[in-house]
């Protein structure tokens, strides 16, 4: 007799979700929609649509000639200090107006911003933390935070470690675009002051303070002029929208350059012309304690500074000698008392040097 091997059953199949994978897909909706109020603060009345639609809409501003401005940009490890802190609100404001300072040196008014938060486990009050300051930054300078993407990637990213990004879209009439064609040698160069290291130059500060100097994120070191390594290092990157979108239509101003990374060297010639270079004194100005704290501690070479850091002046102005006082007089009117000559441009290579005479 044919002995019958008995049938095996199928072993029960285990259920898989998404969230067992490392994405929590209600997590993430429930981040975005607890900023519904923040975000929509931020819409005027050139926005289209409601909230949760797959694009922003922006209604076309109009003009004779007009041209559209935009610019994309992160905020690098700066990040890696906001986690350390345990303070999210900041680097959202740092990067919108790191975007709106990157158009508005062409003369753009910003219209509308796109984030992007890439996250390793997501936590709802932290991505609540980061959207909060990008709406808060956009309300600041006029800027409509139209939509976004915010993305659970396990794997790629760390639980508690996360990236953002911001695209901008500004407009600004043909005949009002920056730099202007009239740049020549015997130009002035005005600084205005920045808050801090604004989004540049981090991991060169975090290798100096938090790994040989050894300092914790809340200590308070006396170089620091009394801030803690946090304060210090989070301070929000300055918009100077606010205080020159006003007074660009004067004509005063020439060229605009936002000194981000590769400080004066690298981002000054961006708006000269051929045969003309910039001379920048360092002697006009202190630079803010978290700058002397980074190269004495550091060992950090003072043109190596210049190169990574602003210094304590975060945007550069270029203007005409005979109307340099006027602008000046503008800008302290505005509220803007730390606004002062700088340097002045010369016939020469295309560069920007820095000289510090015998400081």
């Amino acid at each position: 007799m044919k002995r019958v091997k008995p049938v095996k059953k199928p072993t029960p199949k285990v259920r898989t979700t998404y969230r067992d994978a490392g994405v929590d897909i209600d997590a993430k909706m429930g981040a975005i929609f607890s900023a519904r109020k923040a975000i929509e603060s931020t819409w005027n009345d050139r926005c289209v649509g409601s909230f949760g639609g797959f694009g922003g809409l922006f209604e076309a501003p109009k003009g004779k000639d007009l041209l559209l401005c935009s610019s994309t940009d992160g905020v690098g490890t700066k990040i890696a200090v906001a986690i350390a802190a345990g303070k999210h609100d900041t680097v959202g404001r740092c990067l919108t107006n790191h975007c709106v300072n990157d158009i508005l040196v062409q003369g753009a008014r910003p219209l509308f911003l796109l984030d992007y938060i890439a996250v390793g486990k997501m936590d709802k009050d932290v991505v609540a933390q980061i959207l909060s300051g990008f709406a808060a930054a956009c309300r600041e300078n006029g800027c409509a935070l139209v939509g976004g993407e915010t993305a659970e990637m396990p794997g790629t990213y760390k639980p508690g470690d996360y990236d953002l990004a911001g695209t901008i879209v500004g407009a600004v009439e043909r005949a009002d675009l920056l730099p202007r064609r009239n740049v020549a040698a015997g130009d002035v160069l005005i600084g205005l002051p920045s808050s801090g290291l604004h989004t540049n130059g981090y991991s060169l500060a975090r290798k100096v303070l938090l790994e040989k100097s050894g300092l914790g994120i809340h200590d308070r070191p006396a170089d620091l002029g009394g801030a803690s390594v946090a304060e210090a290092l989070l301070a929000v990157h300055r918009s100077y929208a606010p205080l020159l979108l006003p007074l660009l239509p004067s004509g005063l101003v020439k060229a605009m350059a936002h000194i981000t990374g590769g400080g004066f060297p690298d981002n000054i010639p961006r708006v000269l012309p051929d045969g003309v270079r910039a001379v920048v004194d360092a002697r006009t100005w202190e630079p803010l304690p978290v700058f002397e704290a980074i190269r004495t501690r550091g060992g950090v070479d003072r043109d190596e500074c210049y190169r990574v850091f602003n210094m304590g002046m975060g945007m550069v102005l270029v203007a005409s000698p005979s109307k340099a006082p006027k602008l000046l007089s503008a800008l302290r009117a505005a509220g803007e008392t730390g606004a002062r000559v700088i340097g002045k441009l010369e016939k020469g290579t295309k560069e920007a040097v820095v000289t510090f005479g015998r400081r």
